[in-house]
């Protein structure tokens, strides 16, 4: 049983890794920066009554240090639950590095087993909010989808507002979202902030398309969970070796169409980002004088459909999570 200190529990997780990232905040350093906010984050989950395992994190045992995919975090008492947890110290890494919008970190977490444990290769995406939940069909073309969700909606094609990552790949989408006249907003780094904003009517943006990385896909699914949306993901492995990857993992076709019951299988999950730099959904980190700062997050609770945003005041010399 999950209890509000816990679910609390990860937004400190999420702010201590935003504080010390953001410390780093355009001195064009993206691994220093990723690395601050990954001690950040283990520090802090360390503290959680949780039996915890990282299922998706910075790389495998012999890749990372710290939050490699099967780490054990949280007290670990024998009579607290055991959770999977979805980690990403730093969504943007090279957004912070220059100092621009849209890096967060970010975490997911459910019972053993909920989350899918994907491959650090690419996934193709569509994700929308409440409102639109049915309309997508990640088999259909840029084109079609963007009707259905402008229908969906109750919107004139004119309003619907299509974020795209700007990669040469995603051309396509941005040339048929022109022709049918929606609007497109697009961004560099940082896919899941895209989907998270997705989710929320007053950020003016009504779906997300393309290709990342598919392990920020199952943590932006966490999310879209929560919201009540909906997110449907193909994995799109590049050569035999990643294919043997995917079955090794426990996914047998690779040519499946991913619901989000399929990248998140539990009604009960939970996300959880603090931004660095400001996001269409939250603040970035501020930082004032004698040791203060301030951080906006936002966690939820699929089950119970809670969002909170969260303001918080640090007094940095006070803290052991922010402090080396």
């Amino acid at each position: 049983m999950i209890n509000t200190d816990v679910a609390m529990g990860l937004v400190r997780v999420t702010e201590a890794a935003a504080l010390r990232g953001a410390k780093l905040m355009g001195r064009g350093d993206k691994n220093a920066a990723d690395q601050e906010a990954v001690n950040g984050m283990e520090k802090a989950f360390n503290l959680m009554p949780i039996r915890g395992t990282v299922v998706i994190g910075e790389g495998e045992m012999d890749e990372a240090p710290m939050l490699y995919i099967g780490q054990e975090v949280g007290l670990g008492e024998e009579n607290m639950p055991e959770m999977d947890i979805a980690v990403d110290p730093i969504d943007g890494t090279v957004l912070i590095a220059k100092g621009l919008p849209n890096s967060i970190a970010v975490v997911a977490m459910g019972p053993r087993k909920s989350l899918l444990h994907a491959p650090d290769m690419y996934m193709k995406k569509i994700a929308v909010g409440a409102g639109a939940k049915g309309a997508i069909d990640i088999n259909k073309s840029p084109k079609e989808n963007i009707i259905n969700v402008a229908k969906a909606l109750n919107k004139d094609i004119h309003e619907v507002t299509v974020i795209v990552q700007e990669r040469e790949r995603h051309n396509y989408i941005v040339e048929q979202a022109r022709e049918v006249g929606a609007r497109v907003k697009m961004f560099g780094e940082g896919d899941v902030a895209a989907i998270l904003a997705c989710g929320f009517e007053n950020t003016g943006i009504d779906l997300m398309i393309g290709t990342g990385g598919a392990p920020e896909g199952v943590i932006a699914a966490a999310a879209i969970k929560c919201m009540g949306g909906e997110m449907q993901a193909k994995l799109e492995p590049h050569n035999d070796e990643e294919k043997q990857r995917c079955i090794a993992m426990g996914i047998e076709d690779v040519e499946k169409v991913l619901t989000i019951d399929d990248l998140v299988r539990s009604d009960d999950v939970y996300f959880a980002a603090t931004a660095l730099t400001e996001c269409d959904l939250l603040k970035g980190v501020v930082f004032s004088k004698n040791e203060t700062a301030t951080t906006h997050s936002i966690v939820m609770r699929s089950k119970t459909s809670t969002i909170r945003f969260v303001e918080a005041v640090h007094h940095l010399y006070k803290s052991n999570l922010v402090q080396k």
